[in-house]
């Protein structure tokens, strides 16, 4: 059973007289991975606080099993954030407590589980993000990416449907940033809830999600599958998914318009689209994302939609797909290289160093 589907209709939130976004609509889809990424200062981590709760847009609703958060009493907004696990940039760990009674926290707080039964779930949870044998270790002690770790461990403790990520690769490294995404998607392969991460890692927003979603100039940009997104012609979304100088997006957020134009003539020099980036997999042993099978079936249901361009690249990455999974299971290889090994069901550890349907366009959902 996927994780639950959040529906959010018309939001819109403000800070006295400085409005952060208007009109934002999107459906996370159940128990699929969704990146929200947008330029510095556009209000992703607002986003992510009022889908929880802890702020009150003006305007509009956040449906989750029938019910608005923004419209529900403070007892119902209580039993249904305990569907949510949260992970913050820095972990958000209480300093005097060591890393067990840290994940244990949640557990002791919202359950009147045994101590007994509040350690196997503590010890599991700690076998998932590679931090067994760590449980006494102080935040202070540990390195960046381990208390992220750690507060993934946290998050993870009371089974949540949904699961969101503030910016959980800042401040790591490219390598730990290739640890922690493959340990997300090793995650959703395992639970299959739905997850939501903000971020501004372009590698990240092209290899890990499902969906991706773009805020910009206080609006919703665009929002919808990876494949849609990565070949998508709007300007603002093709200028940030690709890391370009050229573009609407300035060092301000928004350049001169004669400058724009300039800079997008010549982006419409060059001919083509480059070849899509392939999805990470989960980790050999994992079990199967079913996510994967029900976003590929909303892009080829939507595809003749699309410009011939995205087309014809879209269709390109499904044949390569397709071709790369059949020869690994000729020949027993794993996709993209990775060595074949004896099936697990436990995730890699993680080294103890540093941490190391159509388009919703902002204003129309696909449910």
């Amino acid at each position: 059973m996927p994780g639950v589907e959040v529906t959010v209709e018309g939001l819109s939130k403000s800070f006295g007289r400085a409005n952060i976004w208007s009109d934002v609509t999107l459906t996370l889809p159940p128990g699929e991975v969704s990146v929200l990424l947008g330029p510095s200062g556009t209000g992703k981590s607002v986003f992510l606080k009022s889908l929880i709760g802890l702020l009150k847009p003006e305007k509009g609703s956040i449906v989750i099993h029938d019910t608005d958060l923004v419209r529900c009493n403070e007892s119902k907004l209580y039993e249904l954030r305990k569907l949510f696990g949260v992970l913050f940039q820095d972990g958000a760990l209480f300093g005097s407590m060591n890393l067990y009674d840290n994940i244990a926290f949640p557990l002791r707080e919202h359950t009147k589980k045994s101590e007994a039964q509040i350690k196997d779930i503590v010890m599991e949870k700690m076998d998932m993000v590679g931090l067994k044998g760590d449980e006494y270790k102080l935040p202070g002690e540990i390195s960046g990416g381990m208390r992220k770790r750690a507060g993934l461990a946290r998050a993870l403790v009371l089974d949540p449907e949904i699961i969101l990520f503030d910016e959980p690769d800042s401040g790591l490294d490219p390598v730990r940033t290739a640890y922690l995404n493959q340990l997300i998607l090793d995650l959703n392969a395992q639970t299959d809830s739905t997850f939501l991460i903000v971020t501004h890692d372009i590698n990240t927003a092209q290899t890990v999600p499902d969906n991706i979603g773009m805020l910009y100039r206080k609006h919703l940009a665009m929002f919808g599958p990876r494949e849609v997104l990565l070949t998508s012609d709007d300007p603002v979304v093709s200028q940030f998914l690709n890391g370009r100088r050229q573009g609407p997006i300035g060092m301000s957020e928004e350049k001169d318009t004669a400058q724009a134009q300039r800079e997008m003539a010549e982006i419409d020099e060059l001919s083509g689209l480059p070849p899509l980036k392939p999805q990470i997999e989960a980790s050999k042993g994992m079990p199967e994302r079913k996510a994967v099978a029900r976003r590929q079936k909303r892009v080829r249901d939507m595809l003749h939609t699309l410009p011939p361009a995205a087309q014809e690249a879209i269709q390109r990455s499904f044949a390569e797909q397709e071709h790369a999974h059949g020869r690994a299971a000729v020949v027993g290889a794993a996709p993209y290289g990775r060595p074949d090994e004896a099936p697990t069901s436990e995730i890699p550890r993680v080294p103890d160093a540093p941490l190391g349907a159509p388009v919703d366009r902002g204003r129309h959902h696909q449910r």
